[in-house]
């Protein structure tokens, strides 16, 4: 036992005052403890943002996100292209127009099996590695 605990046994604050010897006593309270009271100030110098709202949340009615379609799920979706009548076959390519049935982007995800061109307003880096992104709406049956 160090020489300075053993000579304050017996004693009930240890030399420390009533206050300091409890948690956090002599440091006005731990982490952001009177940040609104006795610490106003070095909150005002250093962390002046920390209270209150800040930035904006838009509404949701108003957020557009756009209908998306990966790559790998144009095989799944053909079914649905034939009801809408927005695909054809020329070959051993197939091609889609997917603004017929209301689908905005398509994402690189998944792969492509067989050949594909694909007419959508807009196309991933990923997606346009994958399959031929046609700039101008097929002619379809």
């Amino acid at each position: 036992m160090p020489s300075r605990t053993r000579k304050f046994r017996g004693l009930r604050t240890h030399g420390r005052g009533i206050k300091a010897g409890r948690g956090a006593g002599k440091q006005g309270g731990r982490g952001n403890a009177g940040l609104h009271k006795y610490k106003f100030k070095s909150m005002l110098i250093y962390a002046p943002d920390h209270f209150g709202r800040h930035g904006f949340k838009r509404p949701p009615e108003i957020v557009h996100e756009p209908t998306t379609v990966n790559v790998g799920e144009l095989a799944l979706l053909l079914p649905v292209l034939k009801a809408a009548q927005a695909v054809s076959q020329s070959g051993d390519t197939t091609v889609v127009d997917l603004t017929k049935v209301g689908v905005e982007r398509l994402l690189g995800g998944g792969e492509a099996d067989g050949t594909w061109k694909v007419f959508v307003a807009h196309a991933t880096k990923h997606a346009r590695e994958k399959v031929t992104v046609l700039t101008e709406a097929p002619t379809l049956p």
